[in-house]
């Protein structure tokens, strides 16, 4: 292999980053964690109701599974604000945080824990509470509600191992997305990647647990026939399977990929 391009960061440098913004994230009080949580369901919220609305809206000028394209592409723009604002998915504390405990007294685990808990039910409150406004009769334009119902019952339709296999691509996708955001200094590269990730997530309908509990939710307000025991079970197997691809697949061989060059280099 060649040596990388001129300004691609190496290995370790990436980690050496990311272990600063995870012990950033580690030390930070409860107040903070919640708000940049709420932050990041608004945030993905956003990229929904992008989904739905260009694909509702296109559908008939390009087809279905065309406009559905145009509406992963447009989903990204969640996780563009979430990059922007600063915002904290429950799937991006696999990487950051792990690599912040480098160093750490072993009751740092219980921060760990802390982020693990909080982020992902306060990434759901806010982004529920935005779905129960955006829902309410003619806030959408006509056709959004169908479209809505139409994409959380596509998760519905699915079986357990498939939402499982795609929930640890999901957790494995948006941990890489964290990964490389992490490794650059260059806004304009961070946003890149971001919109990409966000756009593939959607593309695949990957079970990721925030996206798709609110897509449920979502689907649900506009008369989709899916139990509140399917959102509920949905959410832990979700996260369990974003939790496997995200740290067994990518966080542990991304640390051993730059340990090993800290070896090499040393």
């Amino acid at each position: 292999m060649g040596a990388p391009e001129p300004g691609a960061p190496e290995p370790e440098e990436i980690y050496r980053r990311t272990r600063e913004e995870g012990a950033r994230r580690l030390e930070r009080p409860l107040l903070e964690v919640i708000s940049t949580a709420l932050a990041a369901g608004f945030d993905i919220m956003v990229g929904v109701v992008a989904l739905v609305l260009l694909e509702s809206q296109l559908e008939h000028l390009l087809g279905r599974q065309a406009a559905h394209v145009a509406g992963a592409i447009g989903f990204g723009i969640g996780f563009v604000f979430l990059i922007v604002g600063r915002g904290e998915l429950f799937t991006e504390n696999f990487l950051v945080p792990l690599a912040g405990l480098d160093g750490k007294e072993r009751n740092a685990w219980w921060k760990v824990a802390e982020l693990w808990t909080v982020s992902p039910v306060f990434n759901v409150i806010a982004g529920v509470f935005m779905g129960l406004l955006l829902s309410i009769h003619s806030v959408l334009p006509f056709g959004s509600g169908d479209t809505a119902s139409r994409i959380s019952e596509t998760v519905y339709a699915n079986g357990t191992l498939a939402r499982f296999v795609s929930a640890l691509f999901a957790g494995a996708l948006i941990t890489a997305m964290t990964w490389f955001v992490e490794g650059q200094l260059s806004v304009l590269v961070r946003l890149i990647v971001a919109w990409i990730a966000g756009a593939l997530l959607a593309l695949g309908s990957f079970n990721h647990v925030i996206v798709v509990t609110l897509e449920l939710v979502l689907g649900i307000r506009y008369g989709a026939d899916i139990p509140w025991s399917f959102v509920v079970g949905n959410f832990f197997l979700a996260a369990a399977g974003n939790m496997i691809g995200g740290i067994g697949l990518v966080t542990l061989n991304r640390f051993t990929q730059a340990r090993g060059g800290k070896t090499v280099s040393g």
